[in-house]
């Protein structure tokens, strides 16, 4: 049997958590790396119902795209779901393991090239890609930040330069600091890690950051590709609800255009739509919605929410293709817990 930590170490090589965004919390949860994986159970999110499934079933592992603890819990005594299901993972040894915007950031095998593949878009590319690498400019107050120095390094730093001399700066507002300089830079993905480090070991710190030019074609948000021939718009909505099982489409007006270039991201991706509208996308697929966002199709692109769960089912179905290939006799199911918190009557 596979360890724990075989199994989280073949899905990072896949999606590495240095490419998660920094609210995420993708990783393992609950659970020792150590053990020896018994079976997992694959789901959308890990639920009480999804870790009762994992005991019944005599697997001691849950892999979830959406993790079940995003926020520091300051006290686990039962009093919500987050709780419970931490709790009874624990009292019977279930590692539960996250693996989220990391998946959905990548090219290859992620969260996005599966629902480009599932409606069957060719010529796909990141629709946002990421820089690489940023960089960090402080001036630090004096002060002796050796302790600063040692840390940046094993929290992912490169090329750390610092001057023993005070410096004068005057920043983009005008405003004047003045300190011993520290220059580095990392991987973007490590940016929440860093900053935390130059506040801890250098309080008072001015800080800026900066994306260096190197966006990558491997990583990123959302998807963009063709279809094969292009369609009348309701065919493409109609096809869509079908194809990803949703019990409603919603969407704005339609443009009166055949639909060939389409722009996608799993779950909540709103904040994509201008990537997409840059790059002539006839079409819009995501989840969640709101209101007052519809209206910011400006007669330019049609929107289709989906519904969050709906845009990224097909994950779990990725999840096991990706582990499969390398533990081919590893104990793997497909949840048979629907977790989608919305209905439609």
């Amino acid at each position: 049997m596979p360890t724990i930590k075989q199994i989280i170490s073949h899905l990072e090589t896949i999606a590495p958590t240095s490419y998660q965004e920094s609210y995420d919390n993708a990783g393992l949860i609950t659970g020792d790396p150590a053990w020896e994986a018994k079976g997992a159970v694959i789901s959308l999110d890990a639920t009480e119902e999804v870790v009762g499934e994992a005991i019944r079933l005599g697997c001691n592992m849950v892999i979830a795209h959406h993790p079940i603890v995003f926020r520091g819990l300051k006290k686990i005594n039962g009093k919500n779901y987050v709780e419970r299901t931490v709790i009874k993972a624990i009292k019977n040894d279930v590692a539960i393991y996250a693996i989220h915007t990391n998946l959905d950031n990548v090219y290859h095998q992620g969260v996005n090239a599966k629902i480009a593949q599932i409606l069957g878009l060719e010529n796909t590319r990141i629709l946002a890609p990421k820089s690489l690498m940023k960089r960090l400019k402080a001036y630090i107050p004096g002060q002796e930040i050796g302790s600063l120095l040692t840390a940046l390094p094993k929290a992912g730093a490169v090329n750390v330069n610092y001057s023993s001399e005070n410096q004068v700066f005057i920043d983009k507002n005008e405003y004047l600091h003045e300190g011993r300089k520290l220059e580095i830079t990392f991987p973007s993905g490590l940016q929440s890690r860093i900053v935390a480090e130059v506040k801890k070991n250098a309080p008072g710190a001015y800080l800026e950051i900066t994306s260096i030019e190197n966006a990558s074609t491997e990583i990123g948000s959302g998807m963009i590709g063709e279809l094969p021939k292009p369609i009348d718009e309701m065919d493409f909505l109609t096809n869509l609800k079908s194809t990803m099982k949703t019990g409603c489409v919603r969407h704005t007006r339609l443009l009166g255009k055949l639909v060939k270039k389409v722009a996608l991201c799993g779950g909540a991706g709103s904040f994509l739509l201008p990537h997409a509208m840059r790059q002539n996308a006839d079409v819009f697929v995501t989840g969640d919605y709101k209101y007052h966002e519809f209206f910011d199709a400006d007669g330019q692109i049609v929107i289709a929410d989906i519904g969050h769960f709906e845009s990224e089912q097909y994950t779990i179905d990725l999840l096991h293709e990706i582990i499969r290939e390398k533990f081919p006799t590893f104990a793997l199911h497909l949840t048979k817990v629907t977790t989608n918190p919305v209905f439609y009557l």
